[in-house]
């Protein structure tokens, strides 16, 4: 009998020539996650090479800022980052910016890997998501979240997204 091959699960900061993979995996994981929140229309907008171009910033912020990428047998699969509060009535001074996970590996541990990657144990963070991401709500309150009734409708590939706000 021979025993099946587990992959290689690595979750490391990201690097400058990360940017192309992550850009194609950002693209991928909006598709997955926001589809049945935004037109097929607004989602064919997201650019794989424009994302690569956030991507390369992002990569640059500094010290403050924990950007991760979690790669599978070697291929980029979800990424994490977290860095200082953006909001004037921040209930935290961190905030977890953005958590994907391609949708194949979502439920494998891999995003726990990712949020502990981006987040010290019980530091005081919060984040944004989308109201209506059942999957991510309860991924949070897991991880010790809570909503505290704070939401927003924001600008999203020029539709609008409802977002609530979870703290802890």
């Amino acid at each position: 009998m021979s025993a099946e091959a587990q992959p290689e699960i690595i979750v490391r900061p990201v690097r400058d020539v990360d940017a192309e993979a992550l850009g194609r995996v950002h693209a991928r994981t909006w598709h997955e996650t926001y589809d049945h929140l935004i037109s097929k229309a607004a989602l064919e907008r997201i650019s794989p090479r424009r994302m690569a171009e956030l991507w390369t910033n992002w990569a640059r912020q500094g010290d403050d800022f924990k950007m991760s990428a979690a790669l599978v047998d070697g291929e980029i699969v979800g990424f994490v980052g977290s860095g200082p509060a953006r909001d004037k009535d921040a209930p935290a001074m961190r905030e977890l910016y953005f958590i994907y996970l391609l949708s194949t590996w979502q439920g494998t541990g891999i995003g726990q890997k990712l949020f502990d990657a981006a987040v010290d144990e019980a530091e005081p963070l919060y984040l944004w998501v989308a109201e209506d991401n059942p999957r991510a709500h309860r991924f949070y309150e897991r991880n010790g979240f809570a909503l505290d009734g704070a939401s927003h409708t924001e600008p999203f590939l020029g539709e609008t997204l409802t977002e609530v706000r979870f703290v802890r």
